[in-house]
């Protein structure tokens, strides 16, 4: 925790950076350790990682280092999705977060390549944090993250969703997008000993508003707030809230989201303050002019 401390970084935040460290070091190709850094650095909001944390302290919290790589490894998962996301098979996106996306500054084989070993890193993160520390969380651990990632219920399927001739709306956020909140709010439960099935509810509960938001910045946001391209879910006839529900329903359906996100936060020390963190975070997801709508 000390080390921690003195560097001003969350725990999650330096195990991103020995992670990307480790894995882009002498022995990497020079371009690829330059995608994977370009990938993960600087961050977006780290959103997930903080939610991980946030659970395993309102469960008195765990061992610091395996938190911190659990919390990190999700955001490595996420920061590959992005990456493949983005790439001209899928989305074809010329920036995000603010700057071009990997693709287009590396190339596509090397942000296939940088997404794929973002993967792995993350999972090599939970696996060095568990052989230094306590062993025995480890096997819930690598359960509940690659169950976020993968198939039939993670961002895999959810990415896959978007071929598929029909969608079921609900099922499709949930993979997309929700299946990475369930295990970030999962991994914090799993690292303190908290109760998993209490806590992945409440990831459920904002994967879903995260997305419901995502869907409303797409229609409704400039790329300059939000740092990516907007219209995509039109320009690729994706499915989306505000496609079947229109932008007025869809604020209207985040809003009871979020109440339902700040209601599904389980009994637990500081549970007024969480309910206030995830209110807070709502008023992020909104373009600056409909923010006050899901307050």
């Amino acid at each position: 925790m000390g080390k921690i401390e003195a560097q001003g970084l969350p725990g999650y935040e330096l195990a991103l950076q020995d992670a990307v460290a480790g894995a882009a070091g002498e022995a990497c190709p020079p371009q690829l350790g330059r995608a994977l850094h370009y990938a993960v650095f600087p961050g977006g909001a780290r959103v997930r990682p903080q939610l991980c944390m946030a659970v395993a302290a309102a469960n008195g919290g765990g061992d610091a280092a395996l938190t911190g790589a659990a919390a990190a490894a999700i955001e490595l998962l996420h920061c590959a999705s992005l990456v493949h996301d983005d790439m001209p098979c899928f989305d074809n996106a010329s920036e995000r977060r603010g700057k071009p996306s990997v693709h287009q500054v590396f190339g596509e084989q090397l942000a296939l390549l940088a997404g794929d070993a973002l993967i792995v890193a993350a999972f090599e993160t939970l696996g060095r944090a568990a052989g230094a520390g306590d062993p025995a969380r480890l096997p819930a651990l690598l359960a509940v993250i690659a169950e976020g990632v993968g198939a039939p219920h993670g961002i895999c399927a959810g990415q896959a969703w978007e071929c598929e001739p029909r969608v079921n709306l609900e099922r499709y956020h949930r993979a997309k997008t929700g299946a990475l909140f369930i295990a970030a709010t999962a991994a914090g439960a799993v690292v303190s000993g908290g109760d998993v099935a209490a806590w992945r509810r409440l990831g459920d509960c904002i994967g879903h508003s995260y997305q419901v938001a995502d869907d409303i910045l797409d229609a409704a946001a400039e790329a300059s707030e939000i740092g990516k391209p907007t219209g995509q879910d039109e320009v690729h006839g994706r499915p989306s809230a505000v496609r079947s529900l229109g932008l007025d329903g869809a604020v209207a359906h985040l809003k009871a989201l979020v109440d339902a996100s700040v209601e599904a936060v389980p009994p637990c020390a500081g549970r007024e303050q969480l309910q206030q963190l995830v209110r807070n975070q709502s008023r992020r997801f909104l373009p600056r002019g409909l923010a006050g709508q899901a307050a």
